[in-house]
């Protein structure tokens, strides 16, 4: 823990078929933070993903963004590699809900941004949302609520197919990765919270933040 209470100032960065959408679907604007919109206007999965098809970031500069951050003197950055909505801004093998299969842009985000940072000397974390997943079959949902039959599944199922196989993915591809930045976890009992767990011994030093859930406080609120 000595670098995270030394660095101190980190930048958090959110993207994705959430920055398309902008908070609005067909002409209905949602009242709360814009990554929630999917499930506060209950669009449909199909519809939702239809963003994905616009998702052509050609101007993306990963090291023009680590040097703006070290140049405001942050000393890591967290990415959001899966949010709330399940898609996956890097190249998962287990899903073809993500940047490389499901939009025009067909590359992996994350690569060129774990090479700047390393060569920047910046701490490259991720943000994964274990559990909430409203595109994939089975992840779990806030307050348990349903508005696509598409979604019907089983959580157990969902967390071994995708999240659990996309968390090692993650892990394994990178190169060194410093936070891991769960969020809400939804339906995690401490056992489906240690099957998460046993992935960060692969990353010797990784702290995470509370978010696991299955009462697992992590190292850092």
């Amino acid at each position: 823990m000595r670098w995270w209470r030394q660095a101190r100032f980190g930048v958090f960065i959110h993207w994705g078929t959430i920055s398309l959408m902008g908070g609005e679907h067909k002409g209905k604007r949602a009242g709360g933070s814009q990554e929630w919109a999917m499930v506060e206007l209950k669009v449909p999965i199909a519809e939702y993903k239809a963003y994905a098809r616009r998702f052509n970031p050609v101007g993306y500069d990963p090291e023009a963004w680590v040097l703006a951050a070290k140049e405001a003197g942050a000393k890591y950055i967290v990415f959001t590699a899966k949010q709330h909505d399940g898609f996956a801004l890097f190249d998962s093998k287990v899903t073809d809900w993500d940047a490389v299969d499901a939009t025009p842009y067909g590359k992996d985000p994350v690569k060129p941004l774990a090479a700047a940072c390393r060569k920047h000397g910046i701490k490259l974390g991720f943000y994964y949302s274990q559990s909430h997943d409203w595109c994939h079959p089975g992840g779990g949902l806030l307050f348990g609520e349903e508005w696509d039959p598409a979604h019907k599944g089983d959580l157990d199922d969902y967390l071994q197919r995708i999240a659990v196989p996309q968390v090692k993915e993650l892990l394994s591809h990178y190169g060194e990765v410093a936070v891991l930045w769960w969020d809400t976890p939804v339906g995690m009992t401490k056992e489906r919270a240690a099957r998460f767990l046993r992935l960060l011994s692969s990353q010797p030093g990784i702290i995470h933040n509370s978010r696991l859930g299955g009462g697992y406080r992590g190292d850092f609120e």
